[in-house]
């Protein structure tokens, strides 16, 4: 039927031609925004749970700042610590020195300046710190001969979060420098005196050796604790990089535009506006046919 105030096919040429164009803006807009979800109705579900292993992602960088923050507090730790053997291997030096049968009383008192310097350097280190937070504790708890030697004792922790969902926790340590202070007897430490080293004579230059020996081992216990504790953090570093590698992949499938899928898109709905767009032409141009009929 030929009628002057409907035009079906026209109307269903629009119909046609909007349904496309609403499909070609969304391609547009995905390919040039490179998400898959633009708005929530393109996917509510998708976008809920993409929302959910974004956040988790965020706390996992978040937990990774904080494994290598731990990591440098460890490493600064045991740089101190290094510097404490050096000091203590130069005792061990001087020590053995003054067991020397040819060294006059004013050649073992200059050994005795250098020992009386070196012992206020290791105690300074004791009170040293990483960002405020100081490295090691000198309580001396335990220095009553009960604890052994280089046996930790007094320690302070510092706890970090060591996974996103804030489920784990990891304790490192602030190490008991106090322990090389009692063998050497540095100033400032207290119950200091277990080992006083004195080499202003032949014979307490011998017996500060055992002293020596002592400061040595239980240096040789905090690092040995030290790596410990930064080799467990290696490995919840480790872990923290798996997870976050796995949820950024799964929100990119939830989320990401699929290139090559939407570029097809495009073409198919470039080509499907054009053809609307004629023939909606077409169909407005059909009532042209009603004139030649009533002339």
């Amino acid at each position: 039927m030929i009628s002057i105030n409907t035009n079906p096919a026209a109307s269903a040429a629009a119909y046609s031609l909007d349904n496309v164009t609403r499909n070609l803006q969304k391609t547009l807009s995905r390919l040039s925004s490179g998400s898959r979800i633009v708005s929530p109705m393109d996917d509510a579900g998708g976008l809920a749970v993409s929302m959910r292993l974004s956040a988790a992602v965020r706390r996992t960088e978040a937990t990774q700042s904080n494994v290598s923050n731990a990591q440098a507090f460890l490493e600064t730790q045991d740089g101190v610590l290094k510097s404490a053997e050096k000091v203590v291997n130069r005792l061990g030096e001087l020590t053995q020195l003054g067991t020397d049968v040819t060294k006059s009383t004013s050649d073992l008192a200059l050994y005795q300046a250098e020992v009386n310097s070196l012992k206020a350097q290791l105690g300074s280190l004791i009170s040293e710190s990483f960002n405020g937070v100081s490295l090691f504790t000198s309580g001396n708890t335990g220095l009553n001969g009960t604890g052994g030697a280089g046996t930790e004792i007094s320690t302070g922790t510092v706890a970090i979060v060591a996974s996103q969902d804030g489920t784990q926790t990891i304790n490192i340590t602030k190490r008991d420098l106090s322990w090389v202070g009692y063998y050497t007897g540095t100033q400032g430490v207290t119950g200091a005196g277990g080992g006083m080293i004195d080499v202003t004579s032949i014979t307490s230059a011998k017996a500060a050796i055992t002293a020596i020996n002592g400061a040595i081992q239980a240096i040789a216990t905090l690092r040995a604790n030290n790596g410990a504790e930064q080799s467990r953090l290696g490995f919840a570093a480790d872990v923290l990089a798996i997870n976050k590698t796995n949820l950024e992949a799964a929100t990119s499938r939830i989320t990401e535009v699929d290139i090559a899928e939407e570029s097809a898109k495009l073409a198919r709905f470039s080509i499907l506006q054009q053809a609307g767009t004629a023939m909606l032409a077409q169909a407005n141009q059909s009532s042209q046919s009603l004139l030649r009929l009533l002339m």
